[in-house]
């Protein structure tokens, strides 16, 4: 390639960076800004969800759009999109004081989001085929580290002024990482000359390749395993003795557990799974992350569950990177930018549905029950992808390969 692809993904690395941290500045903290700052007294535990699961729908519903736009006219113009917009939003919700109002742009960032997806996209299609896997590990920890920051800065930025201001700084972070886009990121892999097809064909076209169709299943499931407990960690933290006035900082490491596990491990999976198969990596992956889930059913303290929290991530961490890797080995370069936004509109559904079924399950049954059908759920999975390993690993999709990508491309 004419350009280098490693500074190409270290500058988007940093883009998607500073794009995760700026959402995870502001999110934990919906509740008490609905609660503080916008007078929402009644009904809290609904305004909170509604406002949370309302951005990740918009944003299921809209990505195979913006996929059609990446497909057509680049990656890079959703990335700078995608940043002055979210930058914008941020910066409108530093200003309202109607919970009604904080709805809507809560829709507004889903509709309007896209940076991560474009990202990964973008690498996947400037990144030479044997460098893939480790390109996609390194861009998985983006996420986590911006996951695992976020948090801690807007737990500052709360504690030194209010949380308004949480979100005037979520605004100038993702700025950042839209000026990042906008100047250092160069994308040259696309088809200037391609016509957009309309989202009915390209839903059609991913339909009709089987192993695909797969893929964005396990990414969903995979999302849904992590996002079930959410909702419950910090519960099960207290029912393992924390004390109730440290269970948010308990809470913190627990969750922050798995993310540095991911930081760890996730680049390595990338390497291994160039070496040995990116099949093996995933079901060792989901394996890995079954029997984790299994066997936190028997902690009895918290620091137990921290530990065993962080060796379940360091095997999940193979997950998405083998999933982002496959998928660029089963699409079309010409049908990427829509094959990782309809990744995104499952992974989106997935985060979306996760909580609202766990918090269900735990006020159902037990929490440890819950932790044992997700691991259930995650080794069956494993067991099923072995019974397709053939088909995943030959990476030919089964509606026809480039013929039927291109048929959508007329």
């Amino acid at each position: 390639m004419a350009f280098s692809w490693k500074r190409n993904l270290y500058v988007l690395w940093l883009g998607v960076f500073f794009c995760s941290s700026a959402y995870s500045i502001s999110i934990p903290f919906i509740p008490l800004f609905l609660h503080n700052e916008l007078g929402v007294d009644s009904h809290l535990e609904l305004w909170s969800g509604f406002a949370f699961g309302i951005t990740f729908l918009a944003s299921a519903l809209i990505a195979p759009y913006w996929g059609s736009l990446a497909d057509k006219y680049g990656r890079k113009p959703m990335l700078i999109r995608s940043g002055y917009s979210l930058a914008v939003l941020y910066l409108l919700t530093f200003f309202i004081h109607n919970p009604y109002v904080f709805l809507v742009l809560r829709v507004f960032q889903g509709l309007l989001a896209g940076y991560v997806p474009a990202s990964i996209a973008l690498v996947a299609t400037n990144t030479p085929e044997k460098q893939t896997g480790y390109a996609l590990g390194i861009m998985a920890t983006a996420s986590a580290t911006g996951g695992i920051v976020g948090p801690v800065l807007g737990g500052l930025v709360s504690h030194l002024t209010s949380n308004r201001e949480a979100f005037l700084f979520s605004a100038g972070v993702v700025l950042v990482a839209a000026l990042i886009a906008t100047f250092f990121v160069h994308e040259e892999n696309y088809d200037r000359k391609a016509k957009r097809s309309p989202i009915r064909d390209d839903l059609k076209t991913a339909w009709a390749n089987r192993t695909f169709v797969t893929l964005l299943g396990l990414v969903g499931l995979s999302t849904f395993s992590v996002m079930i407990l959410e909702p419950l960690i910090t519960v099960y933290v207290l029912e393992l003795g924390a004390n109730t006035s440290d269970a948010s900082l308990q809470s913190g490491l627990v969750f922050s557990a798995v993310g540095i596990a991911t930081l760890i491990a996730a680049p390595q999976w990338g390497r291994i799974g160039g070496k040995i198969g990116y099949v093996k990596v995933l079901v060792i992956g989901l394996l890995g992350g079954g029997i984790g889930n299994l066997l936190q059913f028997f902690v009895g303290h918290y620091a137990e569950f921290g530990g065993l929290r962080f060796v379940y991530g360091l095997f999940f961490a193979g997950v998405y990177p083998a999933l982002n890797a496959m998928i660029v080995k089963v699409t079309d370069a010409d049908f990427r930018g829509r094959a990782f936004s309809l990744n995104q509109s499952s992974t989106q559904l997935a985060t979306m549905l996760g909580p609202i079924i766990g918090g269900a399950l735990g006020g159902w049954i037990p929490i440890r029950w819950v932790f044992v059908l997700n691991g259930c759920m995650l080794i069956l999975s494993a067991m099923l992808l072995l019974l397709r390993r053939r088909r995943l690993e030959e990476g030919a999709p089964e509606g026809g390969g480039k013929k039927v990508a291109g048929a959508t491309n007329e």
